[in-house]
């Protein structure tokens, strides 16, 4: 699958096209929707679903040097007043944070980033990696095969979490049963 191909499935969830649209009004630096409104809209494209179907919420990254609490947690009350209209669960989050977060969530470490991007790569497969901006810049480190063949696989990152990947794709393959799982095991 070629960029335009995945921009134009991508775009054909009009909630995934209304946030790329209102997102510069934020002023966010680096900002990206992410991830699952982005893939899953493609999976839907290409098994005849609707667009929006299985969709739990969609991810924006940003990235601010500013790592206060405060300081996301005012942008985060900015975007769910920006996008309240949508009816969906937005899901906004400074990269620059992650790591004074993440291993008490989740159990394990996470290195301090230093872009959005960098949040993309640690995804936990590589059919998760994608982010558009709103001028249509897309960028998907490991391409778009794994996302047109609905392949699953581990995201070979060091801090890599196998039972979170095993229950992110339980609930993908209940959605989109056609999805091909390589096991994280």
């Amino acid at each position: 699958m070629n960029e335009a191909r995945f921009i134009e499935l991508a775009l054909t969830n009009g909630v995934n096209r209304e946030i790329l649209e209102r997102l510069p009004e934020l002023g966010l630096e680096d900002a990206w929707l992410v991830s699952g409104s982005l893939f899953q809209t493609v999976w839907n494209g290409l098994t005849g679903r609707a667009p929006g179907y299985g969709i739990k919420d969609y991810d924006i990254f940003y990235f601010d040097p500013d790592t206060s609490w405060e300081a996301e947690d005012e942008e985060i009350r900015r975007a769910v007043e920006r996008f309240h209209d949508l009816g969906v669960e937005i899901e906004l989050r400074n990269q620059a944070r992650v790591h004074l977060w993440y291993e008490e969530k989740f159990g394990l470490a996470y290195p301090p980033l230093r872009s959005s991007c960098q949040g993309i790569d640690r995804f936990l497969a590589p059919a998760c990696m994608v982010g558009l901006q709103a001028d249509m810049t897309l960028y998907a480190p490991c391409g778009l095969d794994d996302i047109e063949n609905m392949i699953i696989r581990p995201n070979p990152v060091p801090n890599f979490n196998a039972e979170r990947y095993e229950e992110k794709a339980r609930r993908w393959t209940e959605k989109w049963p056609e999805l091909k799982v390589v096991s994280a095991r």
